[in-house]
């Protein structure tokens, strides 16, 4: 589990999205099921601008890369399991008000996502850090 400090580095790349040049913002969206309509919501663009080739909008793809990486973190916290992972996605969530984690991104709601992701991810590094102290002593 990696910590979340601010200089960090981004998870394993367990769903193969690759980076920086090698990055495939087709897959992100493939991944979670998110058509044209649902980018350009979350990339705040024009739907006749959403592609994912070479001339891919600067906004489509910051924010793609974003998501792939904060997917890589949940994917980290199920041990790289991808099965795992897209199923939490999909998965209705009571401590998101009942809607799944690829709905609150379809519906422009990712900042809130991600910090929810990231508050977990600390409780759960906070919790194994306790257990490990209890079992030193």
């Amino acid at each position: 589990m990696p910590s979340l400090g601010l200089f960090d580095s981004v998870p394993n790349d367990y769903l193969q999205f690759g980076r920086g040049s090698s990055f495939d913002p087709k897959r992100v969206p493939t991944v979670l099921g998110l058509n044209k309509e649902d980018v350009s919501r979350l990339a705040s663009v024009s739907v006749k601008s959403v592609r994912y080739d070479d001339a891919i909008p600067g906004q489509v793809r910051e924010r793609l890369e974003e998501i792939a990486n904060t997917i890589n973190m949940v994917a980290e916290a199920f041990d790289g399991d991808i099965e795992k992972t897209v199923a939490w996605f999909r998965a209705r969530n009571p401590m998101l008000g009942d809607v799944s984690p690829r709905d609150m991104i379809r519906l422009g709601r990712y900042e809130r996502l991600r910090k929810f992701i990231i508050n977990a991810m600390s409780d759960r590094a906070a919790q194994r850090q306790t257990t490990v102290a209890a079992k030193a002593h």
